[in-house]
Protein backbone atom coordinates (compact mmCIF):
# COMPACT_ATOMS: atom_id res chain seq x y z
CA UNK A 1 0.00 0.00 0.00
CA UNK A 2 1.25 3.19 -0.67
CA UNK A 3 1.73 5.24 2.68
CA UNK A 4 0.92 8.28 1.32
CA UNK A 5 -2.25 7.31 0.97
CA UNK A 6 -4.91 7.71 4.31
CA UNK A 7 -6.81 5.22 5.69
CA UNK A 8 -10.18 7.62 4.88
CA UNK A 9 -8.91 7.41 1.12
CA UNK A 10 -8.27 3.80 1.36
CA UNK A 11 -11.59 2.63 3.03
CA UNK A 12 -13.56 5.29 0.40
CA UNK A 13 -11.59 3.23 -2.51
CA UNK A 14 -12.25 0.05 -0.97
CA UNK A 15 -16.18 1.38 -0.95
CA UNK A 16 -16.14 1.88 -4.32
CA UNK A 17 -14.71 -1.65 -5.90
CA UNK A 18 -16.91 -4.28 -3.61
CA UNK A 19 -20.10 -1.90 -4.35
CA UNK A 20 -19.39 -2.19 -7.64
CA UNK A 21 -19.36 1.65 -8.65
CA UNK A 22 -16.75 1.96 -11.69
CA UNK A 23 -18.35 2.32 -14.69
CA UNK A 24 -18.37 -0.58 -17.14
CA UNK A 25 -15.56 -0.20 -19.95
CA UNK A 26 -14.23 3.33 -18.19
CA UNK A 27 -11.60 4.48 -15.63
CA UNK A 28 -13.18 7.10 -13.76
CA UNK A 29 -15.12 5.97 -10.58
CA UNK A 30 -18.63 7.27 -10.18
CA UNK A 31 -17.80 9.64 -7.45
CA UNK A 32 -15.19 11.37 -8.93
CA UNK A 33 -16.94 12.09 -11.89
CA UNK A 34 -19.39 14.99 -10.83
CA UNK A 35 -15.86 16.34 -9.48
CA UNK A 36 -14.20 16.11 -13.23
CA UNK A 37 -16.61 18.47 -14.32
CA UNK A 38 -15.04 22.07 -14.98
CA UNK A 39 -16.39 25.60 -13.83
CA UNK A 40 -17.40 27.03 -17.42
CA UNK A 41 -16.66 30.64 -17.12
CA UNK A 42 -18.39 33.85 -18.54
CA UNK A 43 -15.23 34.20 -21.45
CA UNK A 44 -14.23 30.41 -21.34
CA UNK A 45 -14.99 28.25 -24.78
CA UNK A 46 -17.31 24.82 -24.00
CA UNK A 47 -15.29 22.64 -25.06
CA UNK A 48 -17.68 20.12 -27.01
CA UNK A 49 -16.98 16.52 -28.37
CA UNK A 50 -19.37 14.89 -31.01
CA UNK A 51 -19.70 11.00 -31.12
CA UNK A 52 -21.52 9.13 -34.20
CA UNK A 53 -21.82 11.56 -37.73
CA UNK A 54 -22.47 9.07 -40.60
CA UNK A 55 -25.81 10.70 -40.82
CA UNK A 56 -27.48 13.48 -38.38
CA UNK A 57 -24.34 13.98 -36.54
CA UNK A 58 -23.13 15.97 -39.43
CA UNK A 59 -25.49 18.48 -38.21
CA UNK A 60 -24.25 18.72 -34.77
CA UNK A 61 -20.51 19.15 -36.46
CA UNK A 62 -22.46 22.11 -38.16
CA UNK A 63 -24.04 23.68 -35.62
CA UNK A 64 -21.74 23.48 -32.74
CA UNK A 65 -18.71 25.38 -34.88
CA UNK A 66 -20.83 28.12 -35.79
CA UNK A 67 -21.77 29.26 -32.21
CA UNK A 68 -19.74 31.98 -30.82
CA UNK A 69 -18.02 30.32 -27.21
CA UNK A 70 -18.36 26.76 -28.72
CA UNK A 71 -15.16 24.64 -29.47
CA UNK A 72 -15.00 21.18 -31.50
CA UNK A 73 -12.23 19.20 -29.47
CA UNK A 74 -12.99 15.73 -30.97
CA UNK A 75 -14.91 13.55 -32.80
CA UNK A 76 -15.84 9.90 -32.47
CA UNK A 77 -17.31 7.43 -34.81
CA UNK A 78 -16.31 3.66 -34.94
CA UNK A 79 -16.25 3.78 -38.61
CA UNK A 80 -12.53 4.66 -39.73
CA UNK A 81 -13.95 5.77 -42.67
CA UNK A 82 -16.13 8.58 -41.42
CA UNK A 83 -13.82 9.34 -38.91
CA UNK A 84 -10.91 10.26 -40.96
CA UNK A 85 -12.99 11.86 -43.41
CA UNK A 86 -14.91 14.22 -40.45
CA UNK A 87 -11.75 15.24 -39.14
CA UNK A 88 -9.75 16.29 -42.57
CA UNK A 89 -13.03 18.54 -43.56
CA UNK A 90 -12.62 19.76 -40.09
CA UNK A 91 -9.35 20.56 -40.76
CA UNK A 92 -9.55 22.06 -43.68
CA UNK A 93 -11.45 24.78 -42.03
CA UNK A 94 -9.02 25.19 -39.71
CA UNK A 95 -10.95 23.49 -36.75
CA UNK A 96 -8.52 20.04 -35.70
CA UNK A 97 -9.58 17.67 -33.65
CA UNK A 98 -8.56 14.70 -31.74
CA UNK A 99 -9.79 11.36 -33.05
CA UNK A 100 -11.38 8.17 -31.58
CA UNK A 101 -13.11 5.13 -32.36
CA UNK A 102 -13.45 3.60 -29.04
CA UNK A 103 -16.34 6.74 -26.73
CA UNK A 104 -15.12 5.34 -23.61
CA UNK A 105 -11.89 6.56 -24.23
CA UNK A 106 -12.91 10.11 -25.03
CA UNK A 107 -15.30 10.11 -22.05
CA UNK A 108 -12.09 9.71 -20.04
CA UNK A 109 -11.16 13.08 -21.15
CA UNK A 110 -10.90 15.98 -18.93
CA UNK A 111 -10.54 18.55 -21.52
CA UNK A 112 -14.27 17.62 -22.82
CA UNK A 113 -17.34 19.80 -21.28
CA UNK A 114 -19.75 18.52 -23.36
CA UNK A 115 -20.65 16.02 -25.72
CA UNK A 116 -23.12 15.31 -28.34
CA UNK A 117 -24.06 11.95 -29.44
CA UNK A 118 -25.88 10.62 -33.08
CA UNK A 119 -25.40 6.89 -32.60
CA UNK A 120 -27.80 4.81 -33.81
CA UNK A 121 -30.68 3.93 -30.84
CA UNK A 122 -29.39 1.19 -29.31
CA UNK A 123 -26.28 3.59 -28.21
CA UNK A 124 -28.06 6.54 -27.20
CA UNK A 125 -28.85 5.62 -23.22
CA UNK A 126 -25.39 4.29 -22.43
CA UNK A 127 -23.56 7.14 -24.00
CA UNK A 128 -25.62 9.61 -22.18
CA UNK A 129 -25.34 7.77 -18.86
CA UNK A 130 -21.51 7.54 -19.22
CA UNK A 131 -21.12 10.58 -19.93
CA UNK A 132 -22.87 12.32 -17.47
CA UNK A 133 -20.85 10.16 -14.58
CA UNK A 134 -17.80 11.76 -15.90
CA UNK A 135 -19.14 15.05 -15.15
CA UNK A 136 -19.69 16.04 -19.38
CA UNK A 137 -22.87 17.58 -20.74
CA UNK A 138 -25.19 15.75 -23.19
CA UNK A 139 -26.69 15.99 -25.99
CA UNK A 140 -28.36 13.11 -26.91
CA UNK A 141 -30.56 12.63 -30.56
CA UNK A 142 -33.93 11.57 -30.72
CA UNK A 143 -35.13 9.01 -29.38
CA UNK A 144 -33.41 9.58 -26.51
CA UNK A 145 -33.14 5.72 -25.51
CA UNK A 146 -33.66 2.41 -27.25
CA UNK A 147 -36.69 1.15 -24.86
CA UNK A 148 -38.62 3.35 -22.34
CA UNK A 149 -36.10 1.88 -19.31
CA UNK A 150 -33.17 3.04 -20.46
CA UNK A 151 -34.86 6.92 -21.06
CA UNK A 152 -35.63 6.74 -17.44
CA UNK A 153 -32.21 6.00 -16.51
CA UNK A 154 -31.19 8.96 -18.16
CA UNK A 155 -33.30 10.91 -16.29
CA UNK A 156 -32.25 9.52 -12.97
CA UNK A 157 -27.96 10.19 -14.07
CA UNK A 158 -28.89 13.69 -15.03
CA UNK A 159 -30.06 14.46 -11.80
CA UNK A 160 -27.68 12.75 -9.74
CA UNK A 161 -24.56 14.42 -11.41
CA UNK A 162 -26.48 17.96 -11.86
CA UNK A 163 -25.98 17.55 -15.59
CA UNK A 164 -27.63 19.71 -18.37
CA UNK A 165 -29.19 16.89 -20.69
CA UNK A 166 -30.73 17.50 -24.20
CA UNK A 167 -33.04 16.07 -26.11
CA UNK A 168 -32.56 16.54 -29.97
CA UNK A 169 -36.62 17.66 -30.90
CA UNK A 170 -35.61 20.87 -31.80
CA UNK A 171 -39.08 22.17 -32.93
CA UNK A 172 -38.94 22.80 -28.53
CA UNK A 173 -36.65 25.65 -29.55
CA UNK A 174 -39.05 27.47 -32.42
CA UNK A 175 -41.10 30.54 -31.63
CA UNK A 176 -43.32 29.25 -34.47
CA UNK A 177 -44.27 25.94 -31.94
CA UNK A 178 -44.07 27.32 -28.68
CA UNK A 179 -46.40 29.82 -29.67
CA UNK A 180 -48.89 27.97 -31.18
CA UNK A 181 -48.94 25.54 -28.59
CA UNK A 182 -49.48 27.90 -25.60
CA UNK A 183 -52.51 29.24 -28.06
CA UNK A 184 -54.20 26.12 -28.60
CA UNK A 185 -53.57 25.17 -25.13
CA UNK A 186 -55.57 28.71 -23.85
CA UNK A 187 -58.70 27.26 -25.32
CA UNK A 188 -58.50 29.15 -28.13
CA UNK A 189 -60.48 26.88 -30.10
CA UNK A 190 -61.91 25.51 -27.23
CA UNK A 191 -61.38 22.24 -25.26
CA UNK A 192 -58.89 19.39 -27.01
CA UNK A 193 -60.27 16.63 -28.23
CA UNK A 194 -57.94 14.71 -30.26
CA UNK A 195 -54.00 15.35 -30.82
CA UNK A 196 -53.23 13.22 -33.95
CA UNK A 197 -49.10 12.81 -35.30
CA UNK A 198 -48.33 11.94 -38.74
CA UNK A 199 -45.21 10.19 -40.37
CA UNK A 200 -46.06 9.89 -43.83
CA UNK A 201 -42.75 9.82 -45.48
CA UNK A 202 -41.69 7.24 -48.23
CA UNK A 203 -39.90 4.29 -47.28
CA UNK A 204 -38.71 1.82 -49.85
CA UNK A 205 -37.46 -1.69 -49.41
CA UNK A 206 -33.92 -2.41 -47.96
CA UNK A 207 -33.84 -5.06 -50.48
CA UNK A 208 -33.31 -9.04 -49.00
CA UNK A 209 -30.46 -11.10 -48.31
CA UNK A 210 -29.62 -14.71 -48.11
CA UNK A 211 -26.47 -14.73 -46.09
CA UNK A 212 -24.66 -12.47 -43.53
CA UNK A 213 -23.29 -8.93 -45.44
CA UNK A 214 -19.41 -8.75 -44.75
CA UNK A 215 -18.57 -6.04 -42.37
CA UNK A 216 -16.27 -3.20 -44.02
CA UNK A 217 -12.66 -3.56 -42.19
CA UNK A 218 -13.07 0.10 -41.49
CA UNK A 219 -15.37 -0.49 -38.86
CA UNK A 220 -15.19 -2.18 -35.34
CA UNK A 221 -18.01 -4.20 -35.12
CA UNK A 222 -17.59 -4.82 -31.37
CA UNK A 223 -18.30 -1.26 -30.70
CA UNK A 224 -20.46 -0.42 -33.82
CA UNK A 225 -22.79 -3.07 -31.50
CA UNK A 226 -22.44 -2.18 -28.36
CA UNK A 227 -25.39 -2.86 -26.14
CA UNK A 228 -27.15 -5.21 -28.46
CA UNK A 229 -26.14 -8.14 -29.67
CA UNK A 230 -23.13 -9.05 -32.26
CA UNK A 231 -25.14 -11.28 -34.52
CA UNK A 232 -24.04 -11.70 -38.14
CA UNK A 233 -25.32 -8.37 -40.47
CA UNK A 234 -28.50 -9.72 -42.30
CA UNK A 235 -29.30 -7.02 -44.30
CA UNK A 236 -27.29 -5.34 -47.29
CA UNK A 237 -26.39 -1.96 -45.44
CA UNK A 238 -24.70 -1.36 -41.86
CA UNK A 239 -25.51 2.08 -41.82
CA UNK A 240 -29.19 4.11 -41.77
CA UNK A 241 -31.15 0.77 -42.28
CA UNK A 242 -30.67 -0.50 -38.52
CA UNK A 243 -33.26 2.24 -38.16
CA UNK A 244 -35.98 -1.03 -39.76
CA UNK A 245 -34.68 -3.90 -37.29
CA UNK A 246 -36.04 -4.01 -33.75
CA UNK A 247 -32.58 -5.10 -32.58
CA UNK A 248 -31.54 -2.21 -32.91
CA UNK A 249 -34.02 0.48 -34.25
CA UNK A 250 -37.42 1.38 -33.42
CA UNK A 251 -39.49 1.94 -36.92
CA UNK A 252 -40.31 5.11 -38.48
CA UNK A 253 -42.68 5.59 -35.54
CA UNK A 254 -38.97 6.03 -32.94
CA UNK A 255 -37.48 7.77 -36.26
CA UNK A 256 -39.18 10.63 -38.23
CA UNK A 257 -41.81 9.86 -35.85
CA UNK A 258 -40.42 10.70 -32.47
CA UNK A 259 -40.45 14.68 -33.15
CA UNK A 260 -44.47 14.68 -34.15
CA UNK A 261 -44.99 12.60 -31.28
CA UNK A 262 -43.39 15.13 -29.25
CA UNK A 263 -45.33 17.72 -30.30
CA UNK A 264 -48.34 15.97 -30.00
CA UNK A 265 -47.77 15.10 -26.34
CA UNK A 266 -46.52 18.93 -25.70
CA UNK A 267 -50.12 20.08 -27.28
CA UNK A 268 -52.03 17.93 -24.98
CA UNK A 269 -50.22 19.10 -21.81
CA UNK A 270 -49.27 15.27 -20.92
CA UNK A 271 -46.54 14.46 -19.06
CA UNK A 272 -46.67 11.27 -18.25
CA UNK A 273 -46.30 7.95 -20.33
CA UNK A 274 -49.82 7.22 -21.37
CA UNK A 275 -52.14 4.55 -18.79
CA UNK A 276 -53.36 2.91 -21.99
CA UNK A 277 -51.77 2.06 -25.37
CA UNK A 278 -52.53 0.11 -28.26
CA UNK A 279 -50.96 -0.38 -32.07
CA UNK A 280 -52.34 -1.86 -35.17
CA UNK A 281 -49.70 -2.42 -38.09
CA UNK A 282 -48.35 -4.34 -40.19
CA UNK A 283 -45.09 -4.59 -42.79
CA UNK A 284 -46.56 -4.30 -46.26
CA UNK A 285 -45.84 -3.67 -49.58
CA UNK A 286 -42.31 -5.59 -49.94
CA UNK A 287 -40.64 -8.45 -48.43
CA UNK A 288 -37.24 -7.29 -47.34
CA UNK A 289 -34.95 -7.57 -43.93
CA UNK A 290 -37.08 -5.16 -41.60
CA UNK A 291 -38.85 -6.21 -39.22
CA UNK A 292 -40.92 -2.67 -37.83
CA UNK A 293 -43.98 -1.38 -39.17
CA UNK A 294 -44.22 0.52 -42.19
CA UNK A 295 -47.79 0.85 -41.71
CA UNK A 296 -49.33 1.76 -38.45
CA UNK A 297 -51.09 3.10 -36.12
CA UNK A 298 -51.18 4.02 -32.39
CA UNK A 299 -53.77 5.08 -29.76
CA UNK A 300 -52.62 6.46 -26.69
CA UNK A 301 -55.42 6.65 -24.18
CA UNK A 302 -54.66 9.83 -22.06
CA UNK A 303 -57.47 10.83 -19.92
CA UNK A 304 -57.59 14.19 -21.14
CA UNK A 305 -58.10 13.33 -24.58
CA UNK A 306 -56.33 10.52 -26.95
CA UNK A 307 -53.17 10.86 -28.87
CA UNK A 308 -53.07 8.69 -32.24
CA UNK A 309 -50.45 8.35 -34.47
CA UNK A 310 -50.04 7.01 -37.81
CA UNK A 311 -46.98 5.78 -39.64
CA UNK A 312 -47.16 5.65 -43.75
CA UNK A 313 -44.32 4.33 -45.73
CA UNK A 314 -46.07 3.73 -48.95
CA UNK A 315 -47.57 6.79 -51.39
CA UNK A 316 -50.76 6.99 -51.73
CA UNK A 317 -51.26 4.28 -54.25
CA UNK A 318 -49.80 1.82 -55.92
CA UNK A 319 -49.18 3.47 -59.29
CA UNK A 320 -46.22 5.61 -57.06
CA UNK A 321 -44.51 3.09 -56.26
CA UNK A 322 -41.27 4.06 -58.50
CA UNK A 323 -38.06 4.91 -56.82
CA UNK A 324 -38.91 8.54 -59.05
CA UNK A 325 -42.67 8.85 -57.71
CA UNK A 326 -42.54 7.33 -54.20
CA UNK A 327 -40.95 10.26 -52.50
CA UNK A 328 -43.41 12.72 -54.10
CA UNK A 329 -46.88 11.47 -53.82
CA UNK A 330 -47.57 11.01 -50.30
CA UNK A 331 -50.87 11.02 -48.39
CA UNK A 332 -51.78 14.45 -46.74
CA UNK A 333 -54.28 15.03 -43.96
CA UNK A 334 -55.72 18.60 -43.13
CA UNK A 335 -52.23 19.99 -44.60
CA UNK A 336 -50.05 17.91 -43.54
CA UNK A 337 -48.11 14.93 -44.09
CA UNK A 338 -45.26 14.97 -41.88
CA UNK A 339 -46.78 17.02 -39.08
CA UNK A 340 -49.78 16.92 -35.87
CA UNK A 341 -53.18 18.45 -36.13
CA UNK A 342 -54.60 19.11 -32.45
CA UNK A 343 -58.37 18.73 -33.06
CA UNK A 344 -60.46 20.98 -31.30
CA UNK A 345 -64.29 21.77 -30.14
CA UNK A 346 -63.79 24.80 -32.50
CA UNK A 347 -62.08 24.00 -35.06
CA UNK A 348 -58.40 22.83 -35.73
CA UNK A 349 -54.38 23.28 -35.32
CA UNK A 350 -52.77 21.92 -37.99
CA UNK A 351 -48.31 21.62 -37.79
CA UNK A 352 -47.21 20.72 -40.87
CA UNK A 353 -43.26 21.67 -39.97
CA UNK A 354 -40.86 22.07 -37.34
CA UNK A 355 -41.70 26.20 -37.20
CA UNK A 356 -45.08 26.42 -38.86
CA UNK A 357 -48.53 25.66 -37.83
CA UNK A 358 -51.88 27.08 -38.51
CA UNK A 359 -55.33 27.24 -37.10
CA UNK A 360 -58.72 26.78 -38.72
CA UNK A 361 -62.14 27.15 -37.01
CA UNK A 362 -65.31 24.74 -38.00
CA UNK A 363 -65.55 25.94 -41.32
CA UNK A 364 -62.47 25.20 -41.92
CA UNK A 365 -61.78 29.43 -41.95
CA UNK A 366 -58.25 30.28 -41.31
CA UNK A 367 -57.98 31.98 -38.23
CA UNK A 368 -54.25 32.48 -37.33
CA UNK A 369 -50.90 31.74 -38.35
CA UNK A 370 -47.58 31.36 -37.12
CA UNK A 371 -43.51 30.88 -38.35
CA UNK A 372 -40.42 31.24 -36.51
CA UNK A 373 -37.05 28.68 -35.81
CA UNK A 374 -34.47 29.07 -33.55
CA UNK A 375 -31.24 27.72 -32.18
CA UNK A 376 -32.10 24.41 -30.50
CA UNK A 377 -28.04 23.90 -30.00
CA UNK A 378 -27.48 27.29 -28.71
CA UNK A 379 -30.25 26.71 -26.24
CA UNK A 380 -28.32 24.27 -25.38
CA UNK A 381 -25.14 26.10 -24.63
CA UNK A 382 -26.65 28.71 -23.06
CA UNK A 383 -28.33 26.33 -20.35
CA UNK A 384 -24.82 24.29 -20.16
CA UNK A 385 -23.24 28.28 -18.91
CA UNK A 386 -26.01 28.63 -16.46
CA UNK A 387 -26.22 25.44 -15.05
CA UNK A 388 -30.09 25.69 -15.13
CA UNK A 389 -31.55 22.68 -16.67
CA UNK A 390 -34.88 24.63 -16.52
CA UNK A 391 -33.15 26.64 -19.31
CA UNK A 392 -33.42 23.99 -21.80
CA UNK A 393 -36.40 23.91 -24.17
CA UNK A 394 -36.23 20.21 -24.48
CA UNK A 395 -34.89 19.11 -21.07
CA UNK A 396 -34.35 14.80 -20.96
CA UNK A 397 -37.36 14.27 -19.11
CA UNK A 398 -39.38 15.51 -21.81
CA UNK A 399 -37.07 13.88 -23.99
CA UNK A 400 -37.95 10.48 -22.09
CA UNK A 401 -41.41 10.51 -22.48
CA UNK A 402 -42.15 10.95 -25.64
CA UNK A 403 -39.40 8.32 -26.92
CA UNK A 404 -41.02 6.39 -24.36
CA UNK A 405 -44.43 6.71 -26.17
CA UNK A 406 -42.47 5.19 -28.79
CA UNK A 407 -41.29 2.37 -27.09
CA UNK A 408 -44.99 1.28 -25.68
CA UNK A 409 -46.55 1.45 -29.01
CA UNK A 410 -44.27 -0.81 -30.21
CA UNK A 411 -43.98 -3.30 -27.33
CA UNK A 412 -47.76 -3.36 -28.16
CA UNK A 413 -47.38 -4.37 -31.73
CA UNK A 414 -44.95 -6.96 -30.84
CA UNK A 415 -46.64 -8.50 -28.51
CA UNK A 416 -49.84 -8.66 -31.25
CA UNK A 417 -51.18 -11.33 -33.24
CA UNK A 418 -52.52 -11.32 -36.73
CA UNK A 419 -56.20 -10.33 -37.76
CA UNK A 420 -58.43 -10.22 -40.35
CA UNK A 421 -59.76 -6.28 -40.80
CA UNK A 422 -63.19 -7.87 -39.22
CA UNK A 423 -61.61 -8.88 -36.39
CA UNK A 424 -60.23 -5.37 -35.70
CA UNK A 425 -63.14 -3.84 -36.29
CA UNK A 426 -64.48 -5.80 -33.62
CA UNK A 427 -61.73 -5.12 -31.26
CA UNK A 428 -61.89 -1.66 -32.03
CA UNK A 429 -65.71 -1.30 -31.13
CA UNK A 430 -66.55 1.46 -28.84
CA UNK A 431 -63.44 3.69 -30.08
CA UNK A 432 -64.42 6.23 -32.51
CA UNK A 433 -61.53 7.83 -32.76
CA UNK A 434 -59.30 4.58 -33.38
CA UNK A 435 -62.11 3.16 -35.42
CA UNK A 436 -61.87 6.27 -37.81
CA UNK A 437 -58.07 5.63 -37.81
CA UNK A 438 -58.14 2.19 -38.62
CA UNK A 439 -60.55 2.75 -41.40
CA UNK A 440 -58.48 5.11 -43.68
CA UNK A 441 -55.13 2.90 -42.67
CA UNK A 442 -57.54 -0.08 -44.40
CA UNK A 443 -57.85 2.22 -47.14
CA UNK A 444 -54.75 3.63 -47.79
CA UNK A 445 -53.55 0.11 -47.78
CA UNK A 446 -56.31 -1.00 -50.42
CA UNK A 447 -55.01 1.46 -52.83
CA UNK A 448 -51.46 0.26 -52.66
CA UNK A 449 -53.18 -3.37 -53.58
CA UNK A 450 -53.08 -4.95 -50.29
CA UNK A 451 -55.93 -6.64 -49.41
CA UNK A 452 -55.96 -7.15 -45.81
CA UNK A 453 -58.56 -10.17 -45.89
CA UNK A 454 -55.83 -11.88 -47.62
CA UNK A 455 -52.71 -10.06 -46.12
CA UNK A 456 -53.49 -10.34 -42.33
CA UNK A 457 -52.77 -7.39 -40.13
CA UNK A 458 -51.38 -7.10 -36.55
CA UNK A 459 -53.47 -6.25 -33.61
CA UNK A 460 -51.28 -5.02 -31.01
CA UNK A 461 -52.34 -6.19 -27.33
CA UNK A 462 -54.21 -3.33 -25.22
CA UNK A 463 -51.87 -2.61 -22.54
CA UNK A 464 -52.27 -0.55 -19.42
CA UNK A 465 -49.59 1.14 -17.31
CA UNK A 466 -49.10 2.84 -14.19
CA UNK A 467 -48.02 5.99 -15.15
CA UNK A 468 -45.82 6.45 -11.71
CA UNK A 469 -43.44 3.15 -11.84
CA UNK A 470 -43.70 3.33 -15.61
CA UNK A 471 -44.55 -0.55 -15.71
CA UNK A 472 -47.24 -1.90 -16.93
CA UNK A 473 -50.08 -3.48 -15.07
CA UNK A 474 -52.17 -6.57 -14.67
CA UNK A 475 -51.10 -10.04 -16.75
CA UNK A 476 -48.19 -8.29 -18.74
CA UNK A 477 -44.84 -9.87 -17.68
CA UNK A 478 -43.72 -10.41 -20.75
CA UNK A 479 -44.40 -7.01 -21.83
CA UNK A 480 -42.51 -5.48 -18.64
CA UNK A 481 -39.75 -7.27 -19.97
CA UNK A 482 -39.89 -5.57 -23.04
CA UNK A 483 -39.47 -2.11 -21.51
CA UNK A 484 -35.95 -2.87 -21.11
CA UNK A 485 -33.21 -5.42 -22.84
CA UNK A 486 -30.42 -7.88 -22.42
CA UNK A 487 -27.38 -6.20 -22.71
CA UNK A 488 -24.35 -7.26 -23.97
CA UNK A 489 -21.18 -7.40 -21.23
CA UNK A 490 -19.13 -4.62 -21.00
CA UNK A 491 -21.95 -2.59 -22.52
CA UNK A 492 -24.93 -2.66 -19.81
CA UNK A 493 -27.32 0.41 -19.21
CA UNK A 494 -26.35 0.41 -15.35
CA UNK A 495 -29.21 0.09 -12.94
CA UNK A 496 -27.46 1.76 -10.40
CA UNK A 497 -26.71 5.09 -11.97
Amino acid sequence: MNTNVTRRQFLAAAALTVGGLAVPGCSTPRSAAHRSARVIGANDDVRVAVIGFNGRGMDHINGFTKLKGVRLVALCDCDRNVLDKGATELAAKGIHVEKFTDVRKLLERGDIDAISTATPNHWHALIAVWACQHGKDVYVEKPVSHNAWEGRQIVKAARKYDRIVQTGTQSRSNPGLREAVEWVQAGNLGRIKLARGLCYKPRQSIGKVAAPTPIPPHVDYDLWCGPSPMNPLMRQKLHYDWHWQFITGNGDLGNQGIHQMDIARWALGEHTLSPAVFSVGGRFGYVDDGNTPNSQFVYHGFKRAPLIFEVRGLPKAREFQTPALWGKNMDVLQGASIGVIVECEGGYLSIPSYDSAVAYDRSGHEVKRWKGAADHYANFIAAVRSRRPHDLNAEIEEGHLSSGLCHTANVSYQLGEKLSPGAVWERLQGNPAASESFGRLNEHLGANGIDLTRTPIVMGAALEMDTQTERFTGSSRRANSMLTREYRRGFEVPSRV
